[in-house]
């Protein structure tokens, strides 16, 4: 299959798209227990957002990892997503790209957009890109008051596919099923994503 090097694949619905964090039990309990995230979540700090199941694993090593033991698929509008693509700013200039605009652009955008390699179940990276979104400022306070519908906890499905993979199985039948997401217009140019005339939407 030939994938756009820098493409959105996610779970989503006509209103909402799913992206993953991994926390500490302290701040992943309180915030499935209130479907919104509430202290000791820091609304002070970057929240990182992926729709990238994969990425997100290779992120948290499969929940291993120290303070990303639990694993949450957060489910926001579509339209607060689109909002924070539309006002983000790339974490590293484009090529070509003027470097003291660039540097005023990151300064006064509440987004970042990381470009990083897809990673397979095995944390191999992939020949193109899957998406991070930073969240600062006032993004966070609308992630957290306005764009969450609901969070699970889906720590459980990771910990029974890290055991598949240590035992040799294949896990593809267990994994999200992401699609290629249709991005607007001019969100799909803030972010230098690579997309076709036909698959962009407009406003």
């Amino acid at each position: 299959m030939n994938v756009p090097y820098r493409q959105i694949r996610a779970v989503f619905t006509d209103d909402t798209i799913t992206v993953y964090q991994a926390y500490d039990p302290a701040v992943a309990g309180p915030a499935v227990a209130a479907q919104r995230f509430v202290p000791p979540f820091k609304r002070e700090r970057m929240t990182w957002i992926k729709p990238s199941f994969l990425w997100m694993m290779y992120r948290c090593g499969w929940a291993e990892k120290p303070g990303q033991t639990r694993v949450l698929a957060v489910e926001i509008t579509r339209e607060g997503f689109a909002w924070a693509l539309r006002h983000s700013c790339l974490s590293h200039p484009a090529d070509g790209e003027d470097a003291a605009g660039w540097r005023r652009r990151l300064r006064e955008s509440p987004v970042r957009v990381q470009w990083d390699p897809e990673r397979d179940p095995h944390h191999h990276p992939l020949p193109y890109r899957s998406i991070q979104v930073g969240l600062s400022g006032e993004a966070v306070r609308r992630y957290a008051d306005e764009w969450t519908v609901g969070i699970s906890d889906v720590t459980g499905r990771v910990r029974e596919i890290r055991g598949l993979l240590a035992a040799g199985r294949d896990v593809s039948a267990l994994l999200p099923r992401e699609r290629p997401y249709p991005l607007p217009l001019d969100a799909a140019m803030t972010t230098r994503a690579s997309i076709a005339p036909a698959d962009a939407t407009h406003p």
